[in-house]
Protein backbone atom coordinates (compact mmCIF):
# COMPACT_ATOMS: atom_id res chain seq x y z
CA UNK A 1 0.00 0.00 0.00
CA UNK A 2 1.40 3.73 -0.38
CA UNK A 3 1.54 6.18 2.72
CA UNK A 4 -1.08 9.22 2.90
CA UNK A 5 0.70 11.95 1.02
CA UNK A 6 0.21 15.98 1.53
CA UNK A 7 -2.02 17.70 -0.90
CA UNK A 8 0.35 19.32 -4.06
CA UNK A 9 0.60 23.10 -3.90
CA UNK A 10 1.20 25.37 -6.88
CA UNK A 11 4.27 27.72 -7.13
CA UNK A 12 3.35 31.42 -7.77
CA UNK A 13 1.88 32.64 -10.92
CA UNK A 14 3.65 33.36 -14.12
CA UNK A 15 2.07 34.83 -17.03
CA UNK A 16 4.00 32.51 -19.73
CA UNK A 17 3.21 29.27 -18.25
CA UNK A 18 0.84 27.43 -16.52
CA UNK A 19 2.18 26.93 -12.66
CA UNK A 20 3.15 23.23 -11.82
CA UNK A 21 1.64 21.68 -9.70
CA UNK A 22 4.33 20.13 -7.26
CA UNK A 23 5.37 18.40 -3.85
CA UNK A 24 8.65 19.33 -2.49
CA UNK A 25 9.46 16.83 0.39
CA UNK A 26 12.67 15.78 2.12
CA UNK A 27 15.98 16.97 2.51
CA UNK A 28 19.62 17.05 0.81
CA UNK A 29 20.41 17.84 -2.85
CA UNK A 30 17.06 18.49 -4.84
CA UNK A 31 15.48 16.16 -7.41
CA UNK A 32 13.11 16.41 -9.93
CA UNK A 33 10.43 14.15 -10.95
CA UNK A 34 8.53 13.85 -14.07
CA UNK A 35 5.62 11.92 -15.29
CA UNK A 36 5.02 10.07 -18.24
CA UNK A 37 1.77 10.16 -20.20
CA UNK A 38 -1.57 11.01 -18.45
CA UNK A 39 -0.11 10.44 -15.29
CA UNK A 40 0.86 12.56 -12.39
CA UNK A 41 3.62 12.92 -9.70
CA UNK A 42 1.86 9.97 -7.52
CA UNK A 43 3.20 7.41 -10.31
CA UNK A 44 6.29 7.71 -8.47
CA UNK A 45 4.75 6.55 -5.22
CA UNK A 46 6.93 3.20 -4.97
CA UNK A 47 10.12 4.99 -4.76
CA UNK A 48 9.33 8.31 -3.49
CA UNK A 49 9.82 7.20 0.35
CA UNK A 50 13.27 6.21 -0.21
CA UNK A 51 13.99 8.63 -2.43
CA UNK A 52 12.77 11.77 0.41
CA UNK A 53 15.04 9.97 2.84
CA UNK A 54 18.08 11.16 0.96
CA UNK A 55 17.13 13.81 -1.16
CA UNK A 56 14.72 16.78 -1.24
CA UNK A 57 12.20 15.58 -4.26
CA UNK A 58 10.47 17.57 -6.56
CA UNK A 59 7.91 16.12 -8.26
CA UNK A 60 5.80 17.91 -10.93
CA UNK A 61 2.43 17.39 -12.50
CA UNK A 62 3.42 18.84 -16.01
CA UNK A 63 0.68 21.00 -17.56
CA UNK A 64 -2.32 19.15 -18.65
CA UNK A 65 -2.05 16.23 -16.42
CA UNK A 66 -2.83 16.03 -13.25
CA UNK A 67 -3.84 19.25 -11.38
CA UNK A 68 -1.48 21.77 -13.51
CA UNK A 69 -3.62 23.42 -15.96
CA UNK A 70 -3.04 23.07 -20.00
CA UNK A 71 -0.78 24.79 -22.03
CA UNK A 72 -2.42 27.63 -24.36
CA UNK A 73 -1.33 26.48 -27.44
CA UNK A 74 0.36 23.43 -28.91
CA UNK A 75 1.12 20.23 -26.59
CA UNK A 76 4.85 18.93 -27.92
CA UNK A 77 8.05 17.98 -26.10
CA UNK A 78 9.36 21.90 -26.70
CA UNK A 79 6.42 23.55 -25.31
CA UNK A 80 6.42 20.96 -22.41
CA UNK A 81 10.28 21.27 -21.70
CA UNK A 82 9.92 25.49 -22.09
CA UNK A 83 7.41 24.78 -19.37
CA UNK A 84 9.66 22.88 -17.24
CA UNK A 85 12.29 25.08 -17.54
CA UNK A 86 10.37 28.15 -16.70
CA UNK A 87 9.14 26.19 -13.75
CA UNK A 88 12.98 25.48 -12.58
CA UNK A 89 14.03 29.04 -13.27
CA UNK A 90 10.76 30.65 -11.10
CA UNK A 91 11.74 28.39 -8.40
CA UNK A 92 15.73 28.99 -8.59
CA UNK A 93 16.32 25.33 -9.14
CA UNK A 94 18.08 25.35 -12.32
CA UNK A 95 20.86 22.85 -12.73
CA UNK A 96 19.00 20.69 -10.71
CA UNK A 97 19.22 16.79 -10.95
CA UNK A 98 16.55 14.61 -12.65
CA UNK A 99 14.43 11.36 -13.15
CA UNK A 100 11.59 11.24 -16.20
CA UNK A 101 9.60 8.45 -17.04
CA UNK A 102 8.11 7.84 -20.54
CA UNK A 103 7.06 10.97 -22.22
CA UNK A 104 8.62 12.48 -19.10
CA UNK A 105 11.70 10.53 -19.93
CA UNK A 106 11.79 11.80 -23.42
CA UNK A 107 11.25 15.16 -21.81
CA UNK A 108 14.74 14.99 -19.23
CA UNK A 109 16.79 13.85 -22.36
CA UNK A 110 15.65 17.39 -23.85
CA UNK A 111 16.41 19.49 -21.61
CA UNK A 112 19.49 17.27 -20.91
CA UNK A 113 20.56 18.40 -24.71
CA UNK A 114 19.65 21.95 -24.12
CA UNK A 115 22.28 22.37 -21.59
CA UNK A 116 22.18 24.75 -18.67
CA UNK A 117 18.91 23.45 -17.36
CA UNK A 118 19.61 20.24 -15.58
CA UNK A 119 22.58 17.84 -13.52
CA UNK A 120 22.47 14.57 -13.22
CA UNK A 121 19.66 12.78 -15.76
CA UNK A 122 18.29 9.33 -15.28
CA UNK A 123 15.63 8.81 -18.48
CA UNK A 124 13.69 5.59 -17.77
CA UNK A 125 12.09 3.97 -21.02
CA UNK A 126 11.70 7.24 -23.13
CA UNK A 127 9.10 7.23 -25.89
CA UNK A 128 10.22 8.73 -29.09
CA UNK A 129 12.72 6.07 -31.10
CA UNK A 130 10.61 4.40 -32.67
CA UNK A 131 11.06 3.57 -36.73
CA UNK A 132 8.38 1.96 -39.11
CA UNK A 133 5.41 -0.15 -38.16
CA UNK A 134 6.42 1.09 -34.03
CA UNK A 135 5.04 4.62 -34.59
CA UNK A 136 1.86 3.13 -35.55
CA UNK A 137 1.89 0.62 -33.13
CA UNK A 138 2.90 2.49 -29.71
CA UNK A 139 0.08 5.09 -30.99
CA UNK A 140 -3.22 2.51 -31.95
CA UNK A 141 -2.18 0.46 -28.98
CA UNK A 142 -1.76 3.23 -26.65
CA UNK A 143 -4.95 5.28 -28.13
CA UNK A 144 -7.00 1.90 -27.93
CA UNK A 145 -6.22 1.67 -24.06
CA UNK A 146 -6.99 5.26 -23.26
CA UNK A 147 -10.32 4.69 -24.82
CA UNK A 148 -11.15 1.78 -23.22
CA UNK A 149 -9.90 3.61 -19.74
CA UNK A 150 -12.49 6.07 -19.86
CA UNK A 151 -15.12 3.91 -20.60
CA UNK A 152 -14.17 2.21 -17.72
CA UNK A 153 -14.54 4.69 -14.86
CA UNK A 154 -17.60 3.76 -13.53
CA UNK A 155 -16.13 0.27 -12.54
CA UNK A 156 -12.82 1.37 -12.17
CA UNK A 157 -12.28 0.56 -8.13
CA UNK A 158 -13.72 -2.94 -8.58
CA UNK A 159 -11.20 -3.47 -11.09
CA UNK A 160 -8.02 -2.21 -9.78
CA UNK A 161 -8.68 -3.41 -6.49
CA UNK A 162 -8.62 -7.47 -8.29
CA UNK A 163 -5.14 -9.19 -9.27
CA UNK A 164 -7.23 -10.03 -12.53
CA UNK A 165 -8.77 -6.42 -13.28
CA UNK A 166 -5.07 -5.01 -13.05
CA UNK A 167 -4.01 -7.85 -14.83
CA UNK A 168 -5.99 -6.64 -17.87
CA UNK A 169 -5.65 -3.36 -17.23
CA UNK A 170 -1.41 -3.15 -17.06
CA UNK A 171 -0.70 -6.18 -19.01
CA UNK A 172 1.11 -3.67 -21.52
CA UNK A 173 2.59 -1.24 -19.17
CA UNK A 174 3.96 -3.85 -16.48
CA UNK A 175 5.98 -6.85 -16.43
CA UNK A 176 3.96 -8.15 -13.48
CA UNK A 177 0.58 -6.08 -12.86
CA UNK A 178 -0.93 -7.96 -10.52
CA UNK A 179 1.20 -7.65 -8.04
CA UNK A 180 1.01 -3.55 -8.08
CA UNK A 181 -0.58 -2.08 -5.50
CA UNK A 182 -4.43 -1.36 -6.45
CA UNK A 183 -4.34 2.52 -5.11
CA UNK A 184 -1.37 2.99 -7.45
CA UNK A 185 -3.51 1.50 -10.36
CA UNK A 186 -6.75 3.18 -9.72
CA UNK A 187 -4.76 6.69 -9.38
CA UNK A 188 -3.19 6.44 -12.23
CA UNK A 189 -6.11 5.12 -14.36
CA UNK A 190 -8.32 7.98 -12.45
CA UNK A 191 -5.49 10.51 -14.15
CA UNK A 192 -5.88 9.21 -17.88
CA UNK A 193 -9.11 9.45 -17.84
CA UNK A 194 -9.19 13.21 -16.49
CA UNK A 195 -5.66 14.56 -17.77
CA UNK A 196 -6.71 17.21 -20.48
CA UNK A 197 -3.70 16.92 -22.88
CA UNK A 198 -3.19 13.62 -22.78
CA UNK A 199 -4.84 12.98 -26.47
CA UNK A 200 -2.44 15.90 -28.01
CA UNK A 201 0.70 14.52 -26.00
CA UNK A 202 0.02 11.00 -27.45
CA UNK A 203 -0.26 12.30 -30.73
CA UNK A 204 2.88 14.50 -30.75
CA UNK A 205 4.26 11.84 -29.37
CA UNK A 206 4.02 9.41 -32.00
CA UNK A 207 4.09 11.74 -35.04
CA UNK A 208 5.85 14.85 -33.67
CA UNK A 209 9.60 16.03 -34.57
CA UNK A 210 11.98 13.48 -33.85
CA UNK A 211 14.11 13.77 -31.19
CA UNK A 212 17.63 15.19 -31.89
CA UNK A 213 21.08 14.19 -29.64
CA UNK A 214 23.92 15.56 -28.47
CA UNK A 215 27.22 14.58 -30.00
CA UNK A 216 29.70 12.76 -27.92
CA UNK A 217 32.19 14.84 -25.32
CA UNK A 218 29.29 17.80 -25.49
CA UNK A 219 27.15 15.83 -21.90
CA UNK A 220 28.02 17.78 -19.11
CA UNK A 221 26.79 16.09 -16.45
CA UNK A 222 26.55 12.24 -15.89
CA UNK A 223 23.43 10.39 -17.96
CA UNK A 224 21.87 7.35 -17.85
CA UNK A 225 18.90 5.84 -20.08
CA UNK A 226 17.01 2.82 -18.13
CA UNK A 227 14.93 0.24 -19.88
CA UNK A 228 12.79 -2.65 -19.22
CA UNK A 229 13.56 -5.60 -21.19
CA UNK A 230 9.87 -6.77 -21.19
CA UNK A 231 8.77 -3.19 -22.44
CA UNK A 232 5.72 -3.84 -24.68
CA UNK A 233 5.04 0.40 -24.95
CA UNK A 234 8.76 1.07 -26.55
CA UNK A 235 10.16 -2.01 -27.41
CA UNK A 236 14.15 -2.71 -26.15
CA UNK A 237 15.24 -2.85 -29.40
CA UNK A 238 14.66 1.15 -29.10
CA UNK A 239 17.32 1.75 -26.30
CA UNK A 240 20.24 1.39 -28.92
CA UNK A 241 18.90 4.17 -30.75
CA UNK A 242 18.23 6.70 -28.14
CA UNK A 243 21.89 5.61 -27.06
CA UNK A 244 23.20 6.50 -30.63
CA UNK A 245 21.56 9.81 -29.85
CA UNK A 246 23.07 10.17 -26.27
CA UNK A 247 26.69 8.54 -27.63
CA UNK A 248 27.92 10.03 -23.74
CA UNK A 249 25.01 8.26 -22.00
CA UNK A 250 25.30 4.70 -19.95
CA UNK A 251 22.16 2.19 -21.15
CA UNK A 252 20.93 0.65 -18.12
CA UNK A 253 18.85 -2.90 -18.49
CA UNK A 254 15.83 -3.59 -16.04
CA UNK A 255 15.59 -7.30 -16.59
CA UNK A 256 12.38 -8.39 -14.87
CA UNK A 257 10.99 -4.88 -15.65
CA UNK A 258 7.90 -3.82 -18.54
CA UNK A 259 7.38 0.06 -19.43
CA UNK A 260 7.72 1.60 -15.80
CA UNK A 261 10.90 0.15 -13.58
CA UNK A 262 9.51 2.22 -10.66
CA UNK A 263 6.87 0.20 -10.95
CA UNK A 264 8.09 -3.47 -11.62
CA UNK A 265 11.63 -3.00 -10.00
CA UNK A 266 11.38 -0.50 -7.63
CA UNK A 267 14.56 -0.97 -5.11
CA UNK A 268 16.67 -1.50 -8.23
CA UNK A 269 14.84 2.22 -10.08
CA UNK A 270 15.93 3.66 -6.46
CA UNK A 271 19.47 2.91 -6.42
CA UNK A 272 20.14 3.53 -9.70
CA UNK A 273 18.83 6.78 -9.05
CA UNK A 274 20.72 7.42 -5.53
CA UNK A 275 24.40 6.46 -7.54
CA UNK A 276 23.50 8.06 -10.94
CA UNK A 277 23.12 11.23 -9.19
CA UNK A 278 24.62 11.53 -6.00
Amino acid sequence: MTSPTPAPRPPAQDASAPPLVHVRRGQGKPLLLIHGLGSSWQTWAPILPGLEAQREVIAVDLPGFGHTPPLSGEVSIATLADAVTEFLTREDLLGIDAVGTSMGARLVLELARRGGVLGAVVSLDPGGFWQGWERGFFYSTVAASITLIRALQPVMPALTASPVGRSALFAQFSSHPWALAPELTLTEMRSFAASPSTDDALHTLAFGAAQQGLPRGQLAHPLVIGWGRWDRVCLPVQAARAQALFPDARLHWFDHSGHFPHWDMPAQTLQLILDTTA
